[in-house]
């Protein structure tokens, strides 16, 4: 199984790095894995994972929740203000909220149902338009928005363009971080992974490299 390669070179990012081990947790990304892989997973004793869409973790993940216990679920795809509740309900964190208007529905709802996932603010470094999160500039001014909520704030996330070299947007994002003293920095995947750690990553969301490439539908 790839996971204790995967583990074995996190651990040796850190060290180059000088930084522990325990300080990045790895997010198994799950989304649109055949269940025996991630039963695997599960059954080697790993228990963070990641989903893209609320509707298919709802279909899969109530049940292992049940079976193995302490697992970590991480919303790491876009969140529809319709599916808000149903998220907050599942996961323990939520990576992609990119507006006030989605942290005002969060801390609602948190308010009715006693309880709130970690929030992570996304931020569209590379200001491409076809993707989610808020512009770099407008990122501090959403950061005092969602505080002034009284939402557990952890951190931010990005999603690089996959032309440009990561490094310049792992480092940009934890610019912004340091600056409104934010801990968390959800960044790097199975490419990048490393590099990230190097940069100040504390949450790594690696999918092909644990589970194999995704299954092609027929």
């Amino acid at each position: 199984m790839p996971l204790p390669d995967i583990t074995a070179r996190i651990t040796a990012a850190c060290e180059r790095a000088d930084r522990s081990p325990a300080e990045v947790s790895l997010i198994a990304v799950s989304k649109k894995q055949p269940d025996e892989r991630v039963e695997a997973v599960l059954a080697a004793g790993h228990r963070v994972f990641g989903e893209n869409r609320v509707q298919e973790a709802q279909g899969k993940w109530p049940a292992w929740k049940d079976s193995y216990r302490g697992v970590e679920l991480h919303l790491i795809g876009p969140l529809q203000s319709n599916k808000v509740r149903a998220a907050m309900e599942l996961f323990d964190a939520i990576h992609t909220v990119d507006s006030l208007k989605l942290a005002r529905r969060i801390a609602d709802i948190a308010g009715q149902i006693g309880r709130c996932p970690t929030l992570f603010l996304q931020v569209n470094t590379g200001e491409e338009p076809q993707k989610a999160g808020v512009a770099p500039s407008e990122a501090d001014a959403l950061i005092r928005e969602v505080r002034a909520l009284d939402l557990p704030l952890r951190g931010l996330m990005c999603i690089p363009p996959q032309d440009e070299a990561p490094s310049l947007h792992f480092a940009l994002l934890a610019k912004i971080a340091a600056r409104n003293g934010l801990a968390g920095l959800s960044m790097g995947m199975s490419a990048d992974f490393e590099e990230a750690i190097e940069l100040g990553a504390t949450h790594v969301r690696v999918g092909s490299a644990i589970f194999g490439e995704r299954p092609v539908p027929a």
